[in-house]
């Protein structure tokens, strides 16, 4: 009991690698990542902007589509996240990348592997970040938890 007591009551340290007992330099440094520019994790501000950019797309093509009075449809939520999760699943399988990753200058990028996330992974990753809570847990890294469980990292690419 003392353990799982320990784990959240001693803070950051806590969450580090079970040899590690120093903080990492910068966030990615245990992925092999810079610190900044190219290659380095996405910050938290530009990856709330590309989904926000992602939504906001694919609710303006669902009000587009729907036709007549819209906004009075009770299923545009459920429309807007069915195109959402389509759009993220195809684009990252593809280009790696949403549109609004694309204007936000990110990647989804594989950690064990410098090949394209592939179907399984990209599908694993938005059914995760649909739930919503596992993209805002982060780990020591920045890392969403979707990211973590899919093996992927949301990177810079300019």
């Amino acid at each position: 009991m003392a353990r799982m007591i320990g784990s959240w009551l001693s803070g950051p340290s806590a969450a580090l690698p079970k040899d590690q007992t120093e903080p990492q330099a910068h966030r990615g440094e245990l992925l092999g990542l810079p610190a900044d520019g190219p290659g380095s994790l996405a910050t938290t501000g530009r990856r709330v902007a590309a989904l926000a950019i992602d939504w906001l797309t694919s609710a303006g093509v669902v009000l587009l589509l729907i036709g007549s009075a819209p906004l009075e449809n009770p299923r545009l939520g459920t429309y807007t996240m069915m195109l959402w999760f389509v759009v993220g699943v195809v684009c990252v399988t593809l280009f790696s990348f949403t549109p609004g990753q694309y204007m936000m200058g990110l990647q989804v990028a594989r950690i064990d592997a410098p090949t394209k996330v592939g179907i399984l992974r990209a599908l694993g990753r938005q059914a995760l970040m649909v739930f919503i809570v596992p993209a805002v847990i982060t780990d020591v890294d920045g890392r969403g938890m979707h990211d973590r469980a899919t093996g992927t990292a949301l990177v810079r690419v300019r």
